[in-house]
C-alpha cells in the first residue's frame, strides 16, 4: 500500500503533464462516445447498450478523477486551486452516484450523468488550453483560429441525426448555423423552434454563450480554475486578447467579464421566467430552460428564439413584461463589459457609502471618478441613440407596425423593442416585411452602427461613428483635435474609426455584391438588408435567408464571421508587421 501511495506521489508531483495528458484523453473518448450516444444513435436497442456504456464511463471517471484529487492534495501537502475545483467535481460525482442507486428521481436522470462527464472533459480540455508555453501564436491569429475552430466543431454536432426532428442539415446549413450562433448573429436556415431536437437547441445555445464570451476567454478563464494558474506567457497572451494592459490584472479582468455574464444573465433570466405565462408550458423544467435560453440569447446579443414563430405571435407580442425584459437584458450585453463593470463598481461603492452612513456611522471615503472617460462617452453616445431611434420609430410606425397595440405604453414599449433590437440583438415582435420604408432605412443604419466596443453587439460600433461625426464637426470649425469632457481624443483613435468605417463599406459592398451574383432572383432590397444584418452580427431578416442558395448562404456566414471577428483584426491578424524606422519623412498636405 505504502509503495502505491509512493508511485502516485511521484506521478503528481514529477510526472503532472503525463498525468493530465492521460486525464484529457481518457475524458476525450469518454465525452465522444456520450455525444454518439446523445446525438448519433438511432436504434433502440443499441442505444440502450450505449446508455449502460455512458454511465459505466460516468463511474470510471468519477474513480479515476477522486484518486487523482485525493492523491494531489496528499503530494503537496496543501489545497490549491485545482484542487478545490477537483472537489467541487467530485462532489458532484457523489451527488449523482447516490441519487442513481438511491433512486432519486430528479438527480437519477441521465442528463446529470452526460453533464458530469462534459464538466470532467471541459477540466482537462482547459487544464491543456494553457499549452501556448510549448510554442509562439500571435494572439490575434489565435483569436481568429478559435473561432474557426468552434464553428467547426459546431458544425459537426448540428449535423448529427438527432440534432433535428424532421429533416437533417446538410453541410452548408450545418455551418450556416454553427456561425451565425458562434458570431451570435441570430440568421437561420430552418426553425430551431419545431425542427430541432432539445439537444440542438443545448448545442445552439452552447455555441451563443462560448461565442459572446469569445471561446479563449472561455477556455482561458476555467483552463485557469482548473489549472491553479497562468505562465508569464499565457497572461502576456490573454492580456492581448483582453486589450488589458497591465499583466497583474489579466486574471482579474478575465473573471471580471465571466462573473459580469453569468450574473446578469442570471437576473434577465429571473424576470424572463416570471414575464412567462406558466400556461403555455406543460412543466416548470420547459419553462426554466425557454428562460435560460432567452436571457442568454438576449444578453449574448445573438436574437435565438426557440418560441414557435418567434415573438411576433399575440401571446408574446403583447406581452410587455416579456418585451422590457429581453429589452433590458441585450441593451445591457451591448453597453461592453468594461461599462457593466464599471456600473457595478459605482453601485457597490453607493452600497458601501449607505452602509457607512446607516449602520457603521462612519465618513466614507469617496473615489474619485466613479465613471471612466470611456464609460461616459460610451453612455452618452448610447443615450443619444436609444432615445433617437425609439423617438423616430415611434413617430413613423404610428400608421404600420404599431396600429395593432392598443395603448400608447405598448406603442412605446414595442418602439423601444424593435428600434434598439435593430441595433445588434436581432429580436422581433413584429413582422419586419410591413415597417414603412424610412423605418428600414433606419434599421440598417442602426444595424450598421451597432453597440458599444468591448460588448456582445456588433456593428462598426456607436463610439466609432461619434468619433467620425466629432471629426467632421471638428474640421468644420477649423480646431486641429477632438476634444471632449475636457480631454483631447488620441490621433490613433480618430484613425482607427475612420479605418474601420471604410473598411465596413468595402466589406458590405463586396459581399452585396457576390449575393446579387449567387441569388439574383431575389429583390435587391432584402439582399442588402441581408449583408448588413450579417455584418453587424444584428440577425434581423426580410425572410429570404433559408431560400438562399448554398454559395449565398456560404456568402452570408463569411460576412458574419467577418463582421464578429473584424475586418481590421484580420487585417492586423496576417499582415506583418513592418520594422521600425529610426527617421521620419517630411510632412506634405493631400489637396482635397
Amino acid at each position: 500500500m505504502d509503495a502505491i501511495i509512493g508511485f502516485l506521489k511521484f506521478l503528481l508531483k514529477y510526472r503532472n503533464k503525463l498525468v493530465d495528458r492521460t486525464m484529457f484523453y481518457l475524458s476525450m473518448v469518454c465525452a465522444v462516445m456520450t455525444l454518439a450516444h446523445i446525438g448519433y444513435i438511432t436504434d433502440k436497442q443499441l442505444a440502450e447498450t450505449s446508455e449502460d456504456t455512458v454511465v459505466g464511463m460516468f463511474y470510471f471517471l468519477f474513480a479515476l478523477g477522486t484518486v487523482r484529487t485525493v492523491a494531489a492534495i496528499l503530494a503537496q501537502r496543501k489545497i490549491n486551486v485545482s484542487h478545490i475545483s477537483g472537489l467541487i467535481l467530485l462532489g458532484y460525482f457523489l451527488l449523482i452516484s447516490v441519487s442513481r442507486l438511491a433512486g432519486w428521481d430528479y438527480f437519477a436522470k441521465m442528463e446529470w450523468v452526460y453533464l458530469g462527464i462534459a464538466l470532467v472533459f471541459l477540466s482537462e480540455l482547459s487544464r491543456n488550453s494553457l499549452f501556448f508555453d510549448n510554442f509562439y501564436f500571435n494572439p490575434t491569429i489565435l483569436f481568429v483560429i478559435s473561432f474557426l475552430a468552434l464553428i467547426l466543431l459546431g458544425t459537426i454536432l448540428l449535423m448529427l441525426p438527432r440534432t433535428t426532428l424532421l429533416a437533417p442539415l446538410s453541410f452548408v446549413d450545418a455551418l450556416f448555423m454553427a456561425t451565425s450562433a458562434v458570431c451570435i448573429t441570430g440568421l437561420t436556415v430552418t426553425d430551431i423552434s419545431t425542427n430541432f431536437s432539445l439537444f440542438g437547441q443545448s448545442v445552439i445555445l452552447l455555441l451563443i454563450q462560448i461565442g459572446g464570451l469569445g471561446i479563449m476567454t472561455f477556455t482561458g478563464f476555467f483552463g485557469y480554475f482548473f489549472s491553479g494558474g497562468f505562465s508569464y506567457k499565457n497572461q502576456l497572451m490573454f492580456g492581448e486578447i483582453l486589450g488589458e494592459n497591465k499583466l497583474n490584472s489579466v486574471i482579474s479582468t478575465l473573471l471580471t467579464i465571466i462573473f459580469i455574464t453569468l450574473f446578469f444573465e442570471l437576473i434577465g433570466g429571473i424576470f424572463i421566467f416570471l414575464s412567462l405565462d406558466a400556461a403555455l408550458f406543460s412543466t416548470v423544467s420547459e419553462r426554466i430552460f425557454y428562460a435560460t435560453f432567452h436571457a442568454i440569447s438576449s444578453f449574448c446579443n445573438a436574437g435565438f428564439t426557440i418560441l414557435h414563430e418567434g415573438i411576433t405571435p399575440d401571446t408574446y407580442r403583447f406581452n410587455y413584461g416579456f418585451q422590457l425584459a429581453i429589452t433590458c437584458s441585450f441593451i445591457l450585453g451591448g453597453l461592453g463589459f468594461g461599462t457593466v463593470y464599471n456600473f457595478y463598481t459605482f453601485l457597490r461603492q453607493k452600497a458601501k457609502q449607505l452602509v457607512y452612513a446607516l449602520l457603521l456611522r462612519k465618513p466614507f471615503i469617496h473615489k474619485p471618478r466613479a465613471f471612466t472617460f470611456n464609460t461616459r462617452f460610451i453612455l452618452l453616445c448610447n443615450a443619444v441613440v436609444l432615445v433617437a431611434a425609439t423617438v423616430s420609430y415611434y413617430l413613423m410606425e404610428q400608421q404600420h407596425t404599431l396600429a395593432n397595440d392598443t395603448s400608447p405604453v405598448g406603442d412605446w414599449i414595442t418602439a423601444f423593442f424593435m428600434a434598439n433590437s435593430a441595433r445588434s440583438a436581432g429580436f422581433d415582435s413584429v413582422n419586419i416585411n410591413f415597417v414603412a420604408t424610412p423605418t428600414l432605412i433606419m434599421m440598417v443604419t442602426l444595424m450598421w452602427m451597432g453597440a458599444s466596443p468591448g460588448s456582445t453587439g456588433g456593428g462598426v460600433k456607436v463610439t466609432t461613428v461619434a468619433l467620425a461625426v466629432l471629426n467632421i464637426l471638428a474640421l468644420a470649425r477649423g480646431k486641429e483635435s477632438i476634444e471632449i469632457y475636457k480631454r483631447r481624443i488620441a490621433v490613433e483613435s480618430v484613425n482607427k474609426a475612420f479605418a474601420i468605417i471604410v473598411l465596413s463599406a468595402l466589406t458590405i459592398t463586396l459581399s452585396f455584391v457576390l449575393l446579387n451574383v449567387s441569388d439574383p432572383q431575389q429583390e435587391m432590397k432584402a439582399l442588402l438588408f441581408e449583408i448588413v444584418s450579417a455584418y453587424s452580427t444584428c440577425g434581423l431578416s426580410l425572410g429570404i435567408t433559408p431560400s438562399l442558395s448554398a454559395t449565398g448562404k456560404i456568402i452570408v456566414a463569411a460576412t458574419m464571421f467577418v463582421g464578429r471577428v473584424g475586418t481590421l483584426t484580420l487585417l492586423v491578424a496576417f499582415i506583418k508587421n513592418t520594422r521600425n524606422k529610426s527617421y521620419i519623412y517630411p510632412t506634405e498636405k493631400i489637396l482635397f
